[in-house]
């Protein structure tokens, strides 16, 4: 099945559907690493990484064992990110050095900032937790940050740079001052939280949207869970949707996804599961109607909060979102 793409700026082409990598608490790393592989199988060609997700060296050797065995490097699409602890000037490049080794790769296809605000916290830790030097974004601490990415697509070793869980304001700032523009935003996409206004921004400016938790992360550990959260794939639009086409309304969401623009990353590390996600953003089709009754189903539900990532004075979570 051929695999649709979203072309970046530079003309590259990035895969339009991508798998997640990040295991919560529910999955070892040998078992996403497993599923990298089966995935390459299946036909999944983009995978997103990140240094925090703690298992870069198992989906590394996996990686390695899929260019062993014939699938040249230049058909994979690979992203990882630089965690809050290392924005320092002095730690942005061997933080990505020790992502590339773990990666087993000579160059990664996007390196994102993970989080525009170098607030650490712990593994695992309650929503309550915080940082006693948590700030809120200094743009010209971002851009110091940013400079160091920079400097590493003028090295060669990563083809694009881009950003994730940023804002419009924030954004502007960032085109304004940057050499090398993002090439691609990541951000919390589903059809109970389409974000328009940011959507449209990104795209308006030649950057590719990447959505993650594109089903509403069914999965998120239990700490990120909130009483107001609602569950996308219980929504009675996507429910007949699917039931309409003979499909789950997993896939529904997967869709809807590839067919607005944005390229979703889902996570499993279950066959069937993204065996399908595969198949129905390279095959199904949902017709106008369809997309506008979605499209007609935002809640607004943020779902990944980033509570932990507050600042001492921060009224709440909201403000890590705010400009």
């Amino acid at each position: 099945m051929a695999v649709p793409h979203q072309e970046l700026f530079t003309g590259a082409k990035m895969p339009a559907i991508g798998l997640g990598t990040f295991g919560s608490d529910k999955y070892t790393p040998d078992q996403v690493a497993a599923a990298v592989i089966d995935a390459a199988e299946v036909g999944y060609r983009h995978f997103d990484c990140a240094a925090v997700y703690g298992n870069e060296a198992e989906v590394g050797t996996s990686l390695r064992h899929l260019i062993q065995n014939g699938i040249d490097r230049e058909d994979l699409w690979i992203t990882s990110k630089l965690w809050n602890n290392c924005h320092a000037e002095s730690d942005v490049v061997p933080a990505f050095e020790k992502s590339l080794t773990d990666l087993k790769l000579d160059y990664l296809d996007l390196y994102l900032i993970h989080w525009p605000y170098p607030n650490y916290h712990a593994p695992k830790v309650d929503v309550s937790s915080r940082d006693p030097h948590a700030k809120p974004y200094i743009h010209e601490n971002y851009m110091k940050t940013w400079r160091q990415l920079e400097s590493l697509v003028q090295r060669g070793l990563v083809k694009h740079i881009g950003t994730s869980n940023m804002t419009i304001g924030k954004l502007d700032q960032v085109l304004r001052d940057a050499e090398i523009m993002p090439a691609a935003n990541e951000m919390e996409l589903h059809p109970h939280f389409q974000q328009p206004e940011l959507f449209e921004y990104v795209r308006s400016k030649g950057i590719v949207p990447v959505g993650y938790s594109p089903l509403g992360s069914p999965s998120r550990p239990e700490r990120d869970r909130t009483p107001e959260d609602t569950v996308d794939v219980e929504d009675p639009v996507i429910l007949s949707i699917a039931e309409r086409l003979g499909t789950s309304p997993a896939a529904v969401c997967i869709r809807w996804a590839v067919q607005r623009g944005q390229v979703p990353i889902p996570f499993s590390v279950k066959h069937s599961q993204y065996a399908e996600s595969f198949q129905v953003a390279t095959t199904l089709e949902l017709t106008q109607d369809d997309m506008v009754a979605i499209a007609g189903i935002d809640k607004g539900c943020r779902l990944i909060k980033g509570q932990v990532f507050l600042w001492e004075g921060a009224a709440g979570w909201e403000d890590l979102w705010t400009d």
